[in-house]
């Protein structure tokens, strides 16, 4: 016979623009409820709310999360684009840079599996947040990558990854947040330099 919890619910938006809202932790793992297989599930099933800090653990939007480019007429922009545009290959090798960064659903799994942002969330950006940073930073067409490393020029805002790669793991969209932070962490140091 199997319990049923009568207090225990979870919201969907399927179609609604919302697709991680389901994520939670089953049986110690994080996922989202609609695509997990119950027959590769062992029994009993326990499901609990993602873990973290006390709110809605999505990922932190204080960078810009859109993308900043100014007019052609400007001599800055118009160098980028004259490289981004010397060729189709250019463009979409320019454009494959950009896979893996733009799929994020804001199901909140990877930032609530890091360790790092359990231990600084007021602090460390945390992976999803890196992520979609990330995705700006490698955005040939954005002009505000000086303004966007600043604000990761913490030492917690993005060096607090220890790349456990918990992330990685329980990324239901199979999206690597590592990666991207240590190329954010490589642009940083040769910046440094």
């Amino acid at each position: 016979m199997k319990a049923v919890d009568d207090t225990l619910s979870f919201r969907r938006s399927c179609r609604e623009g919302v697709c991680g809202s389901d994520a939670m932790n089953i049986n110690g793992k994080n996922g989202l409820a609609c695509i997990t297989n119950l027959n590769d599930v062992k029994e009993p099933v326990e499901i609990r709310p993602l873990a973290g800090p006390a709110g809605d653990p999505r990922p932190d939007r204080r960078h810009e999360p859109v993308l900043q480019a100014v007019p052609l007429d400007q001599a800055v922009s118009r160098q980028r684009f004259a490289a981004a545009r010397e060729g189709a290959a250019a463009v979409a090798e320019d454009r494959e840079e950009l896979d893996g960064l733009y799929e994020c659903i804001l199901c909140a799994c990877c930032s609530t599996a890091c360790p790092s942002f359990w231990w600084n969330p007021d602090k460390f950006v945390g992976p999803a947040g890196l992520l979609a940073a990330y995705r700006f930073i490698a955005d040939t067409r954005d002009e505000a990558i000086g303004a966007r490393l600043d604000d990761l020029e913490d030492p917690y805002r993005l060096f607090r990854c220890h790349t456990i790669m918990n992330c990685v793991d329980v990324c239901p969209k199979g999206l690597n947040p590592t990666k991207a932070i240590s190329k954010i962490k490589e642009i940083m140091v040769k910046r440094a330099v």
